[in-house]
C-alpha cells in the first residue's frame, strides 16, 4: 500500500509539471508576446512596433510540441510545414514554432523557439550547443521543401531562441545572441552578411522580476514566470504595462501557470507538515508541531526543485525561508544531493 502511494504521488507531481509546462508553452506562443521577444532579440525587427509584428509579420498559427523528435529515417514530407524534412536525418521537436515574414524584404525567415526551464544552465552539455544542432536541423531540412538542386539563394535564415527560467547568477537578465561572422584574414573583400547570417542562437536568460534595469522583454518574462505574482495581478501587468490582449483564452492559461504552481507549494508543506505531526505526537504536540513545519518547508523546497526546475537559491526565496534558516537548508540539501 505503502509503495502505491508513494507511486500515485509521484504521478501527480509529474502531472502537474506536465500541467505547468504546457501552459507556460501556450502562453509564449501567444502572438503578442511572441512579438515582445522578436521585437528584443531579432534585429530584423529592431525598428518595428510589438503590435505590427504580432498582427502583420508572424505567419499564421505558431505550432506547439506538435512534431516529434525523432522517426523513420526513410519517411520524407514535401511542403511547407513545420517538420524538418530530411531523409537522413529525421525530425526534430521544437516546443514553439512558426513562419515570419522579414518587413524589408518580405521574404519568409524561419524562426523557432525552444522554451527549457533547466535548474542547471549547464545540464551535462552546454545548452549553446543543444541550440547551434537544432539550427543546423532546419537549415538542413530546408532541402527539398524551401530549396532544391544548387538553388541554396532560396535558404530562409532561422533563429533559435531559448527561454532560460533558471540560469546561473551572472547570466540573469541577459540576452546573449551566438551567430556567424565574417572575420577578415588577409586582405579586405567582404561580402554580403545576408549570404552567410544565416543561423542565430539567442539565450534569453531571466532573472528577478522587480529588477529595473532589465529590458521589456525580460520584464514581461520575468512577470510571467515569478511564483510570488498572483494570476490577476498577472494579467493586470500583461494588459496595462504590455498591451497584451487579455483573450479567454490567454486568461485561463495564466490563471492554471498560477494555480498549479501554487498547488506544488500547498502538497508540499501539507505532505511534510502531516507526516512531521504523525511522529510528533509521539514527542508531545509542541515539538509535533515544531517537526511538522520542518518538514512541511522542507517538502516546498523539493517540489520547487524537482518538480519545478527551480534552483535552490530560487526556491528559498519563493518559499519565504529566513535568512537565518537559509543557512541550515542550503546545507541540507547541498548534503541530499
Amino acid at each position: 500500500m505503502r509503495i502505491d502511494k508513494t507511486f500515485s504521488k509521484k504521478l501527480t507531481a509529474a502531472k502537474n509539471g506536465a500541467v505547468y509546462d504546457a501552459a507556460c508553452k501556450r502562453i509564449l506562443a501567444n502572438k503578442s508576446i511572441l512579438a515582445w521577444i522578436l521585437k528584443e532579440c531579432v534585429e530584423e525587427y529592431s525598428d518595428c512596433s510589438v503590435n505590427d509584428i504580432a498582427k502583420k509579420y508572424i505567419e499564421g498559427s505558431p505550432e506547439i510540441s506538435s512534431v516529434p523528435l525523432h522517426r523513420d529515417e526513410t519517411e520524407f514530407i514535401i511542403g511547407e510545414n513545420t517538420e524538418d524534412s530530411s531523409l537522413k536525418e529525421g525530425t526534430v521537436t521544437y516546443d514553439i514554432r512558426f513562419r515570419a515574414f522579414v518587413p524589408k524584404s518580405e521574404d519568409i525567415i524561419e524562426l523557432i523557439i525552444n522554451i527549457e526551464a533547466q535548474n542547471n544552465y549547464y545540464p551535462g552539455y552546454p545548452l549553446i550547443k543543444r541550440g547551434v544542432y537544432y539550427c543546423s536541423r532546419i537549415i538542413s531540412s530546408q532541402y527539398g521543401t524551401v530549396f532544391s538542386e544548387s538553388h541554396y539563394n532560396k535558404k530562409k535564415k532561422v533563429y533559435s531562441i531559448w527561454i532560460c527560467t533558471n540560469p546561473p547568477k551572472k547570466r540573469m537578465n541577459t540576452i546573449m545572441r551566438y551567430r556567424m561572422c565574417e572575420d577578415s584574414i588577409y586582405g579586405s573583400a567582404p561580402e554580403n552578411h545576408e549570404n552567410y547570417d544565416l543561423m542565430s542562437v539567442i539565450m534569453f536568460c531571466l532573472g528577478k522580476s522587480d529588477d529595473e534595469n532589465s529590458c521589456g522583454a525580460i520584464n514581461l518574462l520575468n512577470t510571467l514566470m515569478s511564483a510570488d505574482i498572483k494570476a490577476e495581478e498577472k494579467k493586470n501587468i500583461l494588459e496595462n504595462d504590455f498591451e497584451v490582449e487579455m483573450t479567454k483564452e490567454l486568461e485561463s492559461e495564466v490563471s492554471v501557470m498560477c494555480n498549479v504552481s501554487v498547488g506544488i507549494l500547498e502538497e508540499g508543506f501539507n505532505k511534510g507538515f502531516n507526516s512531521g505531526m504523525e511522529e510528533g505526537i509521539k514527542e508531545g504536540m509542541e515539538k509535533g508541531m515544531e517537526k511538522g513545519m520542518e518538514k512541511g518547508k522542507i517538502e516546498i523546497l523539493s517540489n520547487l526543485i524537482n518538480n519545478m526546475n527551480w534552483s535552490l537559491e530560487q526556491a528559498l526565496s519563493a518559499a519565504g525561508i529566513s535568512e537565518e534558516e537559509k543557512i541550515k537548508y542550503s546545507a541540507f540539501f547541498k548534503k541530499s544531493k
